[in-house]
């Protein structure tokens, strides 16, 4: 579940008004301390692989899990690996998102690369995959090869930019009528999408009741508020899942009128606010892109990810907000008539609907916590 930040702290906090003592003062103050670092390293590294996976590190993915692993024994080499500990087996059970995230990663290690006089190769699942489970086999193995003759990725001036924008839109701006041609920039599969305003309302309705069902199924809401970060120094400690920070995250998070446990009671207000909040999202949606493949193996899997990466940065370059709404796409039996619904309307001559997302105008929102590089080589 994603919550907008400014609405949740009205609805957490209920109309309390904080005394201003200098001992929640100084809480408020706090900020994470290491989880914004990767952003400002990136580009750092004593050799071109290093420097590829510092941007690689800032690719979307879902639940902010940061699912990859590199191997670099092998010079010239990065072999990447999912880390089965951040799967989502509740809301993605059959890990295909989490494999669209590792195609973000690799699409962003090529970017980088190719801006560094580096081509690169990538063979997705050299040691073969399951369809139905990710396992300890290679997601992928990329060679690195200096050649001044690479030609770099214009999408990547805008990899430091790029948000995942999780907060209401400004539904008093209508987006300009190109905005779809400038986000057409998928180079795998089929992309699509939508300005007008009659089929933008059938859209927030559609995503608002997908949202609804998600939230509203016990196994697959716990599955996201046990990977809420409340607070600075839950932030830095574990630098993925779904961050709350700012000054009145960490006063509700110190004063205890934030918890994983009080969120989890579907009878408190917070809760029940908390599904206002939510919708607000989809309801200030002023447009929709999606995805679509012919097939849906793990490969497929892997290149949507480089395509959604690639429209994600597009819409940064056009100044667009950006955020995936894909909880109809999720493959699990409460949410299965909506998926139907979804591929009638999106694919109905076969494929497989692969990402949904909204777009608009958006405030600006902060850069997602990121673990750093050392944290994600093994053998190190």
């Amino acid at each position: 579940m994603t919550l907008s930040r400014r609405k949740t702290l009205a609805l957490i906090g209920g109309g309390v008004i904080f005394a201003a003592t200098a001992s929640l003062g100084t809480v408020a103050a706090r900020q994470p301390r290491t989880a914004a670092l990767p952003w400002a390293f990136a580009g750092q590294g004593e050799e071109p692989r290093y420097r590829a996976l510092s941007y690689a590190l800032l690719a979307p993915n879902p639940h902010n899990r940061q699912p990859w692993l590199v191997d670099l024994r092998t010079p010239g080499e990065v072999t990447v690996y999912v880390d089965t500990a951040k799967l989502l087996p509740h809301t993605d059970p059959f890990s295909r998102q989490i494999t669209i995230g590792l195609g973000c990663f690799l699409e962003l290690m090529r970017m980088a690369a190719s801006h560094d006089g580096q081509r690169v190769t990538i063979t997705p699942f050299p040691e073969g995959f399951d369809d139905r489970a990710l396992d300890a086999r290679p997601v992928a193995r990329a060679v690195f090869v200096a050649d001044a003759t690479v030609t770099p990725d214009p999408l990547f001036a805008h990899v430091l930019d790029r948000r995942s924008n999780k907060e209401p839109y400004d539904v008093s701006r209508t987006l300009p009528a190109d905005t779809l041609a400038k986000l057409s920039v998928a180079q795998n599969g089929s992309f699509g999408g939508t300005v007008d305003a009659e089929e933008v309302a059938e859209w927030r309705a559609f995503t608002r009741e997908a949202l609804r069902i998600e939230i509203e199924t016990p196994h697959t809401y716990k599955e996201s508020v046990d990977l809420f970060r409340i607070g600075r120094a839950e932030v830095d400690a574990s630098p993925d899942g779904i961050d709350f920070t700012g000054p009145l995250f960490e006063v509700l998070g110190a004063t205890g009128l934030m918890t994983r446990e009080g969120l989890l009671d579907t009878s408190s207000q917070a809760y029940k606010a908390g599904l206002d909040a939510v919708y607000a999202n989809t309801d200030t949606a002023m447009g929709f892109v999606w995805l679509v493949t012919s097939g849906n193996s793990r490969p497929d899997q892997i290149a949507t990810g480089a395509d959604w990466l690639r429209v994600n940065l597009a819409a940064t370059a056009a100044g667009v907000a950006f955020q995936p709404l894909s909880q109809a796409l999720q493959e699990y039996p409460e949410m299965a008539a909506l998926y139907r619904d979804l591929h009638a309307r999106l694919a109905p001559d076969g494929g497989t609907v692969q990402m949904l997302g909204r777009i608009g105008f958006g405030p600006e929102v902060a850069q997602s916590p990121r673990w750093p590089l050392e944290a994600k080589i093994m053998n190190a």
